[in-house]
């Protein structure tokens, strides 16, 4: 019997995103110059506000409103009339040292305070986390298939937009591959594509749906798996005018 799996991907400028790209780009910074920075930062984004909070621990000097504005800016919020600018943006911070006792399971094993552990390997675990995954032989990148050619469409989406081929692209955005397997669990067809992207107020829903086609699907979207029942969703409410941390 075939089977039907679907993956999502989403655009640098969807609020979710926003908020990853921002603590990962002040985890980065604090580790160039601290590589024994301790940090758990969060960021939470909403109209003309970012709020960046949690625990960090390190020696180096974190200028945390250029990281956020810097950020921003790439991702392209730089206009005020997206609700949502690099420049106008207030950043407010709340951020305190690590707690000493989650430093005490970081800094140093349960084996190692036992004197079970050799010196080269003393690290600790800091807190308890679960995860599973798999590697698959579906794409060169060993990732599922679907969830590989939502990443592609959102990637090409942000593409297009960031090099002028569609000025009128704004930074939300977010893309759904729903992807038909055999009975030997090898994609054999795409069901139905979706890709929903933010854009200006005075481009109309047909010239989006062309130019869609043309820049994003025609190059991503393998032809041999599309066939006369895939289904293609463009905008599907037909309006994404409001988008990003402004219309989340």
């Amino acid at each position: 019997m075939p089977r039907f799996f679907t993956s999502e991907s989403v655009t640098d400028g969807h609020p979710d995103k926003i908020c990853d790209q921002i603590s990962d780009a002040i985890l980065d910074d604090i580790l160039a110059h601290d590589p024994n920075g301790r940090v758990a930062c969060e960021t939470v984004v909403t109209t003309g506000l970012c709020f960046v909070f949690g625990e960090i621990t390190t020696s180096h000097y974190v200028d945390v409103q250029k990281i956020v504005r810097d950020k921003v800016a790439e991702i392209g919020y730089t206009r005020g009339k997206f609700g949502f600018d690099a420049e106008n943006l207030a950043v407010m911070t709340a951020i305190d040292p690590q707690s000493p006792d989650i430093a005490m399971g970081v800094d140093k094993a349960l084996e190692a305070k036992q004197g079970n552990l050799q010196d080269d390997l003393d690290t600790g675990a800091g807190d308890q986390g679960m995860m599973f995954g798999y590697a698959t032989n579906e794409t060169p990148e060993l990732m599922p298939y679907p969830i590989s050619l939502a990443h592609k469409l959102a990637l090409q989406l942000t593409k297009v937009r960031k090099d002028g081929t569609l000025t009128y692209l704004r930074p939300d955005g977010k893309s759904q591959v729903s992807v038909e397997y055999d009975e030997n669990d090898k994609p054999v067809r795409l069901e139905a594509v979706v890709l929903s992207t933010q854009h200006d107020p005075d481009v109309t829903q047909e010239q989006i749906h062309e130019d869609i086609k043309k820049y994003v699907f025609d190059p991503i979207l393998p032809a041999e798996l599309i066939d006369e029942n895939t289904k293609f969703f463009i905008n599907p409410t037909g309006r994404f005018v409001i988008g990003g941390p402004h219309g989340d």
